[in-house]
């Protein structure tokens, strides 16, 4: 286990086939854009699973910077653009992992799994894992040019306090009711 893939673990918290795919992902995308300090390099992730955490790990793309956009579309699909080239890459994770899988999956996540099916389970995880970290990639990545516009960089908006709950918020965020600057939250408490 290398380096990068030990820090997207302990940055996850667990190891899993996920977090396996998305360091795949990640580690391709290494290779071709260097890891962004600030918003040179955007990643556009089109789920949300335990692979994206191995993408802001080693790639440095988080939702905080606003170089991490989500568009859940339930795929293994990463799109990273970087504004240093004007050019984007969109690579999918095509391999075929979970085969054999699917049926103890589905007993797993309903708690019907048997004490058996479970260890059985746990061994067929760890061959994912070794599978996917040792796989080659035209074997587990599709990857294409991907032609899209620079994505938006990250803005920074006033904060607001709020007329209700006195909190801070995102002035872009507000709402108004009865003549107040309302948070989201306080509006759609006085609406529901």
């Amino acid at each position: 286990m290398d380096e990068d893939f030990k820090k997207a673990a302990e940055f996850h918290g667990h190891i899993c086939p996920g977090l396996a795919m998305g360091y795949r992902v990640a580690k391709y995308a290494k290779e071709h854009y260097p890891r962004a300090m600030d918003e040179e390099l955007v990643c556009i992730a089109e789920n949300k699973s335990c692979s994206v955490d191995a993408v802001q790990s080693l790639l440095g793309c988080t939702a905080g910077k606003g170089n991490l956009i989500i568009e859940d579309n339930g795929k293994q699909v990463f799109i990273f653009y970087s504004r240093d080239a004007n050019r984007a890459l969109r690579i999918y994770f095509k391999g075929d992992v979970f085969r054999g899988m699917d049926a103890l999956r589905q007993k797993m996540a309903s708690g019907a799994i048997t004490g058996t099916e479970e260890k059985e389970m746990k061994g067929l995880r760890a061959k994912v894992i070794e599978d996917i970290l040792n796989g080659k990639d035209e074997d587990l990545l599709s990857v294409t040019d991907a032609d899209i516009p620079a994505p938006e960089k990250a803005r920074i908006y006033p904060s607001l306090i709020c007329q209700k709950c006195s909190e801070r918020f995102m002035e872009i965020m507000g709402r108004t009711a009865n003549g107040k600057v309302l948070c989201k939250d306080c509006f759609e408490k006085m609406v529901c």
